[in-house]
C-alpha cells in the first residue's frame, strides 16, 4: 500500500478555527483530499474572520463575522470549545480537555495571541481586542463614550483609535517608544501618520512609558496622570504556542513555529501556517514571521497541496500584503523591507494620498501606499517578478508604477 493511501485512510487534525485553520480546511477539500477532516476551535463561537472586530463588530454594525463556510458540506468535523493543551508525537496524538485526539496528519494554526501590560491583569477596565468575546465587552464600552486610553501606537491601536473617536469617545494614545509603528516602519515614513492622531482629535504621547493601570487611571512613569474610563491594550502579539513547549516541535526565540520552506515543522507529519509559524523566505533571504490576514489565506493553500500530494510539492515564499483602516485612511503595504538599500517617495505625505517604495539592487522590495491602491497591486506585481526599475519612474508619482521596469 502507497504511502499516499495509507494517509487517505487516515485523519488530518487542525488546531485552530480562524482564518488559516479553516482556510486550511477548505483548501484540502478543494484539492481532494477526502479522507476525515476535523477542525479544533478553543472558541465555542462559530470561526469568524477578525478584522472587523475593530471595525463594524465593535462599533455595532455588526453582529459578527463568521465565515461563510458550509462546514457539514464540506464533510468537516468542526469541534468547537476544545483547548489542545499538549502533543505527543511519539502517539500522534493531541491533548485535550474533552481527551486524546489522534492525528495521522496535524496542522498547527493556532494564531496569536495578544501581549498584556505587565501589571495591568485583574484590573477592571482593562481590555484586549483579539476575540468576539473582547470586542463583546467593549463594545457597550465605546457606546457609553468615556475618556479611554489606548496603550500602543502601532497598527491595531491606531485602528482601535479610530473606532473609538468615531464612537465619541476621547481618546489619548500612550506610546513607550518615541515614534508610532517604532517595530514596523522606519521614522521618516511614520512621522507624518503620527499627524493623523491630532486631526482625528485624539492625543499622542510618545516616549510616554505606563508605570501602572488602576481603576479610572493610568499613570504614566514621569509621574502624569491620565484619567481612564477605559484602557484599550494594543501592544503586540506573540504565537500562541506555549501549549508546545515539551512537543518536540522546534521553536524561535519569537515562539514561533520553525517551519521550512513547505511549511513542515520539525516533527514528521506536522505542518504550521498563519501567525503561529514562520518561515524561510528566500525571496527576502531571512526567515520571516508574519501576523497579518493575507498570510492566513495563502499559506494554507500550500498546505493543503503538501498534505495531499503525501509530498513537498509546493514552497511558500509569498511577497507579504496586509492593509489598516485608520483615520479615514486605507494603508495597504506589500513586501519587506529590511535589507533594502533605497527609499523612495511618490507624492507628498502631508497629502491624502501619497507611497513609499523600498529598492534593493535596483529591484522593487516593498511598498507602502496611503490612497493609493494601484501602487499598492503595481507595486505587489513587481515584487514579485524581482526585475530591476528605473528609480526616476519609481519617483514620479503621475507615472504608473508598472511602467517602471527597465
Amino acid at each position: 500500500m502507497s504511502e499516499q493511501t495509507e494517509q487517505t485512510q487516515s485523519g488530518v487534525v487542525i488546531v485552530g478555527a480562524g482564518m488559516a485553520g479553516v482556510q486550511t480546511a477548505v483548501a484540502l477539500r478543494e484539492q481532494g483530499w477526502s479522507g476525515p477532516l476535523t477542525l479544533l476551535g478553543a472558541e465555542p463561537h462559530q470561526p469568524y474572520d477578525r478584522p472587523p472586530l475593530s471595525k463594524a463588530v465593535l462599533l455595532g454594525k455588526a453582529e459578527d463575522s463568521a465565515f461563510d463556510v458550509d462546514f457539514e458540506g464540506l464533510g468537516i468535523e468542526l469541534r468547537l470549545g476544545v483547548e489542545v493543551t499538549g502533543l505527543r508525537a511519539a502517539e500522534r496524538e493531541l491533548d485535550t480537555e474533552a481527551g486524546p485526539v489522534p492525528y495521522e496528519v496535524l496542522v498547527l494554526a493556532t494564531g496569536a495571541e495578544p501581549l498584556t501590560l505587565p501589571g495591568s491583569e485583574g484590573v477592571p477596565g482593562v481590555h484586549l481586542l483579539r476575540t468576539l468575546d473582547d470586542a463583546a465587552r467593549l463594545r457597550p464600552v465605546l457606546a457609553r463614550a468615556p475618556a479611554i486610553v489606548v496603550v500602543g501606537a502601532g497598527w491595531i491601536g491606531a485602528e482601535f483609535a479610530t473606532a473609538a473617536r468615531e464612537a465619541g469617545c476621547a481618546v489619548t494614545v500612550v506610546e513607550a517608544a518615541d515614534r508610532v509603528l517604532a517595530g514596523a516602519l522606519p521614522a521618516e515614513v511614520a512621522a507624518p501618520m503620527a499627524r493623523w492622531y491630532e486631526e482625528a482629535g485624539a492625543a499622542l504621547l510618545t516616549g510616554a512609558k505606563v508605570a501602572s493601570v488602576e481603576s479610572g487611571r493610568v499613570l504614566l512613569a514621569d509621574g502624569r496622570e491620565l484619567p481612564a474610563g477605559a484602557v484599550v491594550v494594543g501592544i503586540g502579539a506573540r504565537p500562541a504556542t506555549r501549549w508546545l513547549a515539551e512537543s518536540g516541535v522546534a521553536l524561535g526565540p519569537d515562539g514561533s513555529v520553525t517551519a521550512d520552506e513547505y511549511l513542515r515543522t520539525s516533527l514528521p507529519g506536522v505542518y504550521a501556517v498563519g501567525d503561529c509559524a514562520s518561515f524561510p523566505s528566500g525571496r527576502y533571504g531571512a526567515r520571516l514571521l508574519v501576523h497579518h490576514w493575507d498570510n492566513a489565506l495563502q499559506g494554507p493553500r500550500v498546505v493543503a497541496a503538501n498534505i495531499v500530494a503525501a509530498a513537498p510539492v509546493q514552497v511558500y515564499d509569498p511577497v507579504p500584503y496586509f492593509w489598516s483602516e485608520q483615520f479615514g485612511r486605507f494603508v495597504q503595504y506589500a513586501g519587506h523591507h529590511a535589507g533594502a538599500d533605497e527609499l523612495m517617495w511618490r507624492g507628498d505625505p502631508a497629502e491624502a494620498a501619497w507611497s513609499v517604495c523600498w529598492l534593493r539592487a535596483g529591484a522593487l522590495v516593498a511598498v507602502l501606499a496611503v490612497g493609493r491602491p494601484r501602487d499598492l497591486a503595481q507595486g505587489r506585481k513587481l515584487i514579485e517578478t524581482g526585475a530591476p526599475v528605473d528609480p526616476a519612474k519609481v519617483s514620479d508619482p503621475a507615472t504608473p508604477l508598472k511602467s517602471a521596469l527597465v
